[in-house]
């Protein structure tokens, strides 16, 4: 539930901040100029919060304020740039596609569209030694990342690391 809220959060603060950055200008333009005065800025701002913040802090805002921490498979690596920059636009195509995943009719026996292949080992095997995202099941498939990337609480991942540091000093 909490990288739910963290991604409403980001959704929220983003599209604030560019309303706010671009109010005085949005009311002397025309309807089709104020959509883009508005989108350009919450395209700029968004790349910051989810890619160049992330980088930095291992987290956008909304995931510093739930609590909740961007990791890279399989060991728990700060993401690469990279890795953050095409999870940024995976995210960036999906979303507007997210009504057509709803609505088109399930085949049977087909994989479930919107949700990515795992980016490491067999599908539905839980990778080892990895913190597990909170209200996640070992091994589910809804938890990976197409850029190799997961999002786990931070109490999680402080305990995963001193067990590691732990185990490396013995």
């Amino acid at each position: 539930m909490r990288r739910y809220l963290a991604i409403a959060l980001d959704c929220y603060l983003c599209l604030l901040a560019a309303g706010l950055l671009t109010r005085p200008y949005v009311h002397a333009a025309e309807t089709g100029r104020a959509v883009v005065l508005t989108a350009l800025p919450a395209l700029a701002l968004s790349f910051v919060n989810q890619v160049l913040l992330t980088a930095a802090v291992r987290a956008s805002a909304g995931k510093l304020i739930m609590g909740v921490r961007v990791i890279g498979l399989p060991d728990a690596r700060r993401p690469g740039l990279g890795q953050l920059i095409r999870r940024w636009l995976y995210g960036l195509a999906r979303l507007p596609l997210q009504p057509w995943y709803r609505l088109r009719p399930a085949r049977p026996g087909a994989r479930r569209p919107g949700v990515p292949r795992p980016a490491y080992g067999q599908p539905g095997i839980a990778q080892p030694g990895v913190p597990q995202p909170e209200g996640s099941r070992p091994g589910s498939m809804a938890d990976d990342d197409v850029a190799g990337l997961r999002q786990v609480r931070r109490g999680d991942l402080r305990t995963y690391l001193r067990s590691v540091a732990a185990h490396a000093s013995v």
